[in-house]
């Protein structure tokens, strides 16, 4: 079950910004936070963490890509969190960053940002 909805604190860019070209960022904020909580099992900081980013900002144009194929919100936020868990992390990738190779691409993003908030 998703932990709670933590404001945003990158108004500007990452997710909040980008989807502010597009669509209410704030029900968009609150989507996003929900769907992927419950699909990585991440914690609400890292998820957070993980949208306030630039990897936040490239989720948020694929988000805005459904919005633009004539998807509602919520169905857009959803295709895009199912793409993300699709996808799995490259060799390269792993290398780069340390995130273990085949697991999938938005789980092991979130959970990159949660280590690197446990480090600080």
């Amino acid at each position: 079950m998703p932990d709670t909805i933590l404001p945003t604190t990158n108004t500007d860019w990452g997710f909040f910004g980008t989807m502010a070209d597009h669509a209410d960022p704030a029900e968009a904020w609150k989507m996003a936070m929900l769907a992927i909580q419950t699909a990585t099992g991440c914690p609400d900081t890292a998820v957070r963490d993980f949208l306030d980013s630039t990897f936040g900002r490239h989720f948020a144009d694929d988000v805005a890509n459904g919005l633009f194929a004539g998807k509602i919100l919520m169905v857009a936020v959803d295709a895009t969190v199912a793409r993300w868990m699709a996808w799995t992390i490259s060799r390269r990738t792993a290398r780069e960053t340390g995130i273990p190779h085949g697991l999938p691409y938005l789980t092991g993003f979130a959970t990159h940002f949660e280590i690197l908030a446990d480090a600080s």
